[in-house]
């Protein structure tokens, strides 16, 4: 059963117990889900083509973006304010990165809070996510690597977890 171009999918998880899952009629992946954006520079749009109108543009490699919506060659995503718009697939990448919600955030020798302090992250930082659990995540940026708490980032689903 298709609504509004979005796919449900149930998946059963239990004697009796059903969740939908929304698929994208186009990939049949997860939506939402994260992706990153691969290119420079990529034109947000007011619609799924070319002729619709330029919002504006997104100008950081890399950004973690959440896709909503699949149309064709389109996909509709949201940046961690909330701003969104569409963009070309070719200007994203399946590459997981986070933002830095936090002012100024501890990346941790491992994932626990007592655990060493091998770099500070500030707000508006993009690092690359290497793994998350329940409650941490594994992150680079700019040469360092450690362990941060998930709640401190935008880009991973609270209920996430990554290998």
């Amino acid at each position: 059963m298709v609504f509004r171009g979005l796919a449900l999918l149930a998946l059963v998880m239990g004697p009796g117990l059903v969740a939908a899952q929304e698929r994208g009629p186009v990939t049949n992946l997860p939506l939402p889900r994260y992706v990153s954006l691969k290119a420079s520079e990529a034109n947000v749009r007011r619609g799924p083509s070319l002729t619709h109108r330029i919002d504006w543009v997104f100008k950081h490699r890399g950004m973690p973006l959440r896709v909503t919506a699949e149309y064709g060659h389109w996909r509709r995503v949201q940046d961690g304010d909330g701003a969104g718009g569409w963009v070309h697939y070719t200007l994203l990448s399946g590459a997981r990165t986070a933002l830095v919600r936090a002012q100024m955030l501890d990346m941790r020798a491992r994932p626990h809070a007592d655990s060493m302090v091998v770099a500070r992250l500030e707000q508006g930082v993009v690092a690359r996510l290497e793994e998350c659990g329940q409650t941490w995540c594994a992150v680079s940026a700019d040469g360092y690597h450690g362990w941060t708490p998930k709640s401190a980032l935008w880009g991973v689903g609270p209920d996430e977890t990554l290998e």
